[in-house]
């Protein structure tokens, strides 16, 4: 691309997605930027990502990510000693990294999901080499500093504000700064002095998550799904549950992995209610929505959420939704319309929210399912896609903000009108069958990358093998010539 122009609209485009977080690590922004890249890929760009190695591997590599392959440049790494899964990579000598990979590649935008050490030097070179440059934040100090062994919990406060303004400085940069929902883009505008953000949604491929199966309450079960760090507030969810009637035995499966699992089964100890609790740890994508179908509720006590993936996957599998009235949690959780809210901390409330779903007749349980799934259709992974290949070329008439910055999505819904529920309906027994020949599709082409994965390796073998031959050859003769020198 030549610096400064904007692509023809519908000529593919290379784009570099830059990331301090990517699979296998599971958090909301590393899913995010995988499904982002995976979405840009089926439509026919040629996606590059740069990411932090996950092993002593490096380099650039084939990878399949949602059932798409993509390139992805692994930059050496190290484990953050206090944490159990982030890493990070060495800072001094990244930027001459960032530099050659964006020479070769060539990108038309480098979008950088955060504007920390990957993205702090992404952004460097980009706006170096001329290349539009788009931000994306997924970050709250809050989730940064628990982790700092260095910050003594009386500066903490000074040190977020030291955090805002970093992350300001970067984020100027961008020519166009995004965060996926309307609070946090206000947040970022006030706490990191950024202008005009841009608030677009995650989105979601909800045919992922759909399913037949209606919300029922006759087997309680209560899911949780993320990180199990400390800003989620998980031991909140443990204590409530510990205050709900013994009668309902209410099971809670906690999926995920984190800093503070082992206290968390301590905990779960120490309440009485280990045997009603499973860890299950990471599990597969295929398992994924296996765990939403088989809930009653799903549970998302986390103070510092700038959107949460795991809710509207939640949603999308048509389960309520008890939240924090947190950040961003009630631009998903209509109080009352497809789920409830709770006051942060307030154990006593988040326990009579969560009995309020368990002891709720049929109807009501169908009526909160409908709500989620009437709701998670304003953030389809469809229109997030279109708007960000808007920006990424530059158009100044694409759209900006996804459908659930609209004044409608934020209305009280109560109980679905007729039209609205047949829509609904509808929509689930469609979805349902798009995720069954998504499934069958994604099988197949796994199963093609893999082959041809096999017949590039198999070349490479035969290769080595003959130039091994050769270096024998060469050597044997170069032995013989010696023999007979001496001789």
């Amino acid at each position: 691309m030549t610096p400064g122009s904007n692509p023809p609209a519908n000529e593919p485009l290379t784009i570099v997605i830059g990331c301090d977080t990517f699979p296998p690590d599971i958090n909301g922004a590393a899913r995010f930027a995988e499904r982002l890249a995976a979405g840009l890929a089926r439509h026919g760009h040629d996606v590059h990502i740069v990411a932090s190695s996950f092993d002593g591997t490096h380099g650039a590599f084939t990878e399949i990510h949602d059932g798409q392959a993509m390139t992805v440049h692994r930059i050496k790494s190290y484990r953050i000693p206090q944490h159990k899964t982030l890493r990070y990579v060495w800072p001094f000598t990244l930027k001459a990294k960032t530099d050659e990979i964006l020479r070769q590649v060539k990108p038309d935008a480098v979008h950088i999901q955060s504007h920390l050490i990957m993205g702090r030097y992404l952004a460097k070179s980009a706006r170096e080499q001329g290349i539009r440059l788009l931000a994306t934040n997924h970050i709250m100090p809050e989730n940064l500093i628990k982790y700092s062994v260095i910050v003594p919990k009386f500066l903490e406060k000074t040190a977020m504000k030291l955090a805002w303004a970093d992350a300001g400085r970067v984020l100027r940069q961008a020519d166009f700064v995004t965060t996926p929902t309307r609070r946090a883009a206000n947040l970022l505008e006030q706490a990191a002095g950024v202008t005009d953000v841009l608030a677009i949604s995650c989105g979601i491929d909800a045919s992922k998550f759909a399913n037949a199966t209606p919300t029922t309450n006759e087997n309680p079960r209560i899911l949780f799904l993320g990180r199990l760090d400390y800003e989620k507030h998980i031991h909140n969810l443990l204590k409530a549950v510990a205050m709900l009637p013994k009668k309902l035995n209410t099971q809670v499966e906690i999926v995920g992995d984190g800093g503070e699992r082992k206290h968390l089964e301590n905990l779960a100890l120490e309440l009485g209610i280990s045997k009603q609790v499973t860890f299950l740890g990471h599990i597969s994508e295929e398992e994924l929505p296996k765990a939403y179908e088989r809930a009653t509720l799903f549970a998302m006590p986390s103070i510092a959420e700038l959107q949460s993936i795991a809710t509207m996957e939640a949603m999308a599998s048509g389960r309520p939704v008890v939240a924090a009235n947190a950040m961003a949690l009630p631009h998903l959780v209509h109080d009352g319309d497809n789920g409830y809210l709770f006051e942060p901390d307030d154990v006593q409330e988040f326990s009579e929210k969560l009995r309020k779903i368990l002891t709720a007749d049929q109807a009501e349980l169908d009526r909160l399912s409908e709500n989620s799934l009437h709701l998670i259709q304003s953030h389809d992974i469809e229109r997030t896609l279109s708007i960000f290949e808007g920006l990424y070329r530059g158009d100044q008439d694409s759209d900006r903000t996804s459908d659930d910055n609209s004044e409608t999505y934020t209305q009280a819904i109560g109980l679905l009108p007729e039209q609205l529920h047949n829509r609904v309906v509808e929509l689930r027994e469609r979805a349902k069958a798009l995720r069954e020949a998504a499934a069958e599709l994604r099988e197949e082409v796994v199963e093609d990358v893999r082959e041809k994965l096999e017949d590039i390796r198999d070349e490479v073998k035969k290769s080595a093998k003959k130039t091994a031959i050769k270096a024998k050859k060469v050597v044997k003769n170069a032995t013989e010539r010696l023999k007979n020198d001496e001789d």
